[in-house]
């Protein structure tokens, strides 16, 4: 018994000691401090953090973003495409959804995009039965787009879909449509000549001052994928087509990058057929609505030639009496009088045909009230 009395009365005293010792004091009150001092460290971190995430979101005046991404044989590409495309949209406070339009493949494209669909329902897709091309690829995009804002993009992973903020900043500046510049490319020399070519060429025909017009990755406002109709190779023009309905056209620099799978689908008839396009563009720009301008200003010229001809050989045979019908000059003036009176006539059709057709809509309404 006295034994345990004295350990107890041992262990008190010890602890008086403890708690009468000034460094121990020191010490516990110095340890509780840093605890403390790590913790509210670690919460200002961990809000500075979510502060700076905030700041990284972008706000933009569109409630909702429509992803279009044609395709065509990109099955490999499609996966990760996608994460990206996640990546980029995540960047954007606002709502969206992707709609992938498959150009007929032949692989198993459709079968990854149904895949994808199951586990995200924002994915739309559409199918074609065969190959009908890019622009009616963008068509069906456009038609069934239902966001306030679009973005055009290849499946092929050269477009970079982390540019999808910048694209809609520019576009909430103002813009109706902002195109993608690929400044830096990774293309096939060939491919790299001809494009500089063809946009040199375009921008001094139509007077819209952008550098790449077949550029995939393009933002639009839902007004111009209303307004614009794109068929055959005109994907390439929509900048134009836009600019003609009145729509205010701009571009940013974006990246690109190498091919990573599959192979390019540019080849020569892909180059003839838009300048083919190009002539039709500047047409119906130009003339679509008064068809006489142009076809009666032709055909004007040409009859009034033949009528020259004709005149200058009446005169010889007046005065030098020289033979007329067997001159070979003599049919050209009769086929210069009958082609203009063709392209003449022509004229008149073309103006008729718009007369009955002006029901359809010509204009495009910026604001009201």
């Amino acid at each position: 018994m006295e034994e345990n009395f004295n350990e107890v009365q041992a262990q008190n005293q010890n602890k008086q000691e403890s708690n009468n010792n000034p460094q121990k004091k020191n010490y516990r009150k110095h340890y509780y401090y840093r605890r403390n001092f790590k913790k509210n460290q670690n919460q200002q971190n961990n809000s500075s953090t979510q502060q700076q995430n905030q700041q990284q979101t972008l706000n933009v005046s569109f409630k909702k973003v429509s992803i279009i991404v044609p395709l065509f044989n990109e099955e490999e590409s499609l996966k990760p495409l996608y994460q990206e495309i996640k990546k980029g949209i995540k960047q954007v406070n606002c709502d969206y959804e992707i709609l992938f339009i498959d150009d007929g493949s032949k692989d198993k494209s459709l079968s990854v995009i149904k895949e994808l669909a199951k586990f995200d329902n924002k994915i739309k897709y559409f199918s074609f039965r065969s190959n009908y091309g890019k622009s009616a690829a963008l068509q069906i995009g456009f038609k069934n787009a239902t966001g306030d804002a679009v973005i055009t993009m290849d499946a092929d992973l050269q477009d970079d879909p982390l540019e999808i903020p910048n694209l809609l900043k520019k576009l909430d500046e103002g813009y109706d449509l902002v195109s993608g510049w690929k400044k830096q490319r990774f293309d096939p020399f060939i491919k790299k000549i001809s494009s500089k070519f063809f946009n040199l060429v375009t921008r001094i025909l139509t007077g819209v001052k952008i550098h790449d017009f077949n550029c995939g990755l393009k933002a639009y406002k839902k007004a111009v994928v209303q307004s614009v109709d794109v068929y055959g190779e005109m994907h390439r023009y929509i900048p134009v087509l836009a600019n003609w309905k009145g729509f205010t056209v701009t571009e940013i620099v974006v990246k690109h990058h190498p091919r990573k799978f599959g192979t390019t689908k540019f080849g020569v008839s892909r180059f003839f057929k838009g300048f083919i396009d190009l002539i039709t563009v500047i047409f119906t720009i130009r003339f679509i609505k008064r068809p006489m301008h142009l076809f009666g200003f032709i055909g004007l010229l040409l009859s009034l030639a033949g009528f020259g001809v004709a005149a200058w050989l009446t005169f010889e045979k007046l005065f030098y009496n020289i033979g007329i019908n067997n001159r070979p000059i003599f049919f050209l003036a009769i086929l210069l009088i009958i082609v203009g009176v063709q392209f003449f006539a022509i004229g008149l059709i073309g103006e008729l045909i718009v007369h009955n057709t002006q029901s359809e809509k010509e204009y495009v309404i910026k604001e009201k009230k």
